[in-house]
Order: C-alpha cells, then sequence, then structure tokens
C-alpha cells in the first residue's frame, strides 16, 4: 500500500462528535495523486512510488521535467513526492491514488508542511525571551542582551537565540487523528492544527509508529 499523499490545507472548522463534543479540524484537500515515477528494490534499491500534484501549464514546468512527466501522461504538475510503498508492482504509471484509498476514519497520520513566515523577529517574539525590565531607568526592554564573554569563549555558541528570519520553516505535526475524510471532494479533516497557511502544499504520510494521544 501507497504511504503517504500530497495535498493543500484549506483552513480551519470544527465537527461535532458522536457524543457530542465539538472537536476542531484542519480541512485539506488530499489529492488525488498520480504516479508518475515507479521505483523498486531491484533497480533504485528500495521501493517506492514517485507522485505528482497539482496540474499546472506547460509554461510553468521545465522542459526536463517535462519530458520526466509525460512518461505517465500529458498532464504536467507543480508538486513531486516520493513515498515508500509495499507493493511497487501493484501500480502503474498515470494511476490515481486517491484519499479514500489509503487512510480511514481513526486512523492517525503525519502532516509537514511549511510554516508561514514572519519575516524579520526579535528575540521575544522568535526565542520567546522575557524581555528586559521596565522600571529603574532601564533601556534593555527588547534586546537579546550579552552573547558571551570576551575572554572565554571568545566566541558565540552555536544555536544562541538572536533575532533573524522567522518562520518558512518545515514542520510535522504527528498522529494527528483523522476524524472525517468525503472522498467526493477529495476532502481529509485531521484533528488539531497543521502547520502553514490556508493553500499551503502539505504531505500527509502514515507513521512508522502510531501513538495514543
Amino acid at each position: 500500500m501507497c504511504k503517504g499523499l500530497m495535498g493543500k490545507k484549506l483552513g480551519m472548522t470544527g465537527l461535532f462528535a458522536a457524543d457530542g463534543r465539538f472537536v476542531p479540524v484542519t480541512v485539506i484537500e488530499a489529492g488525488p495523486c498520480i504516479v508518475t515515477q515507479i521505483k523498486t528494490r531491484a533497480h533504485d534499491g528500495y521501493d517506492a512510488l514517485q507522485l505528482g500534484f497539482e496540474v499546472v501549464a506547460a509554461k510553468r514546468v521545465n522542459r526536463p521535467r517535462q519530458g520526466h512527466m509525460r512518461k505517465s501522461g500529458e498532464a504536467l504538475f507543480r508538486h513531486l513526492l516520493e513515498v515508500p510503498v509495499d507493493r511497487p508492482e501493484d501500480y502503474q504509471l498515470g494511476q490515481a491514488i486517491t484519499v479514500d484509498s489509503i487512510f480511514s476514519i481513526g486512523e492517525r497520520v503525519n502532516v509537514r508542511g511549511t510554516t508561514k513566515g514572519r519575516g524579520f523577529a526579535g528575540v521575544i517574539k522568535k526565542e520567546g525571551f522575557s524581555g528586559g525590565r521596565t522600571t529603574h531607568g532601564s533601556k534593555c526592554h527588547r534586546i537579546p542582551g550579552s552573547i558571551g564573554s570576551s575572554a572565554w569563549p571568545s566566541r558565540v555558541f552555536k544555536g544562541k537565540g538572536m533575532p533573524g528570519h522567522y518562520g518558512v520553516a518545515p514542520q510535522t505535526m504527528q498522529n494527528l487523528e483523522i476524524v472525517d475524510i468525503r472522498p467526493e471532494d477529495n476532502l481529509l479533516m485531521v484533528k488539531g492544527a497543521v502547520p502553514g497557511p490556508a493553500s499551503g502544499l502539505v504531505a500527509i504520510r502514515k507513521p512508522k509508529v502510531a501513538k495514543k494521544r
């Protein structure tokens, strides 16, 4: 079975469970994804499928990628993703992988996306610093303060919290529960939040180890 799919985050809403609880969910347009390449253990050293998502015009794809994608059909895709598969011989080029064919309600999945960009940020917003005092003549309110000593270690340690670019980083939310699937609209609803803005690309994968939340 294919162990992953690409999708697009549509936004957040909520659903009422059977016991009356209100469950916050993220709505994802998951697939359909098209198989653009099949990798086998005999030829490539591992079993995997390369999937294409979101059809685009030819002017949006360079010619080498066009030649690669047209082996599976005439459609060209904006995104490609490689996912592991148990039996690659069960799939063929150009086959569509839908959300209801690999996922089920109640299953746990890992969702990977790119966080929202927040531009240049200071240490209070970016690193969670508490800031300096606001009394007794202090002028150090939001600055990072000292970042090291001149005598020893005479350098700044790697990983020190500093002002800088914040966001636009890959992030994975693990073991999110699938609350609902609507295959007629290619919609997948998972409990909780998913990184990234609305219309952001996400990858939904089966976890190696499913944990209870």
